[in-house]
């Protein structure tokens, strides 16, 4: 059922990026020569549909790590967290293991 529902997503998104490619075949000149406009020294031409598509990659790729940065504290308050439980989880072990058996119905009762 997941799956489906992926595909439902997946499908409709790929067909309209080869339309988009298909649609945007024409040569443009992608120049990072600021200074010199009309012969630029680093230029070359590619496919519009490149350019549209790399910018689009290069925007999640800095978005995913932007978010990657932002969520650093909760990552941090996790892995405190996941110590401390194994931490206790060590603790009550050894505690279970000092107590003898025959005391631990009498504890769990509240009677001593």
């Amino acid at each position: 059922m997941k799956s489906f529902f992926k595909a439902i997503v997946l499908v409709p998104i790929a067909l309209a990026i080869v339309l988009f490619s298909v649609a945007n075949r024409a040569p443009v000149r992608v120049s990072f020569d600021p200074i010199s406009r009309d012969t630029p020294v680093f230029a070359f031409d590619v496919p519009l549909f490149a350019v549209v598509l790399a910018a689009l990659a290069v925007g999640v790729l800095i978005g995913g790590f932007a978010t990657w940065l932002s969520q650093r504290r909760y990552r941090k308050a996790a892995r405190r967290n996941r110590r401390e439980a194994e931490t206790l989880r060590s603790e009550t072990q050894a505690l279970r293991a000092a107590v003898p058996d025959s005391a631990l119905p009498a504890l769990t009762n509240g009677r001593g």
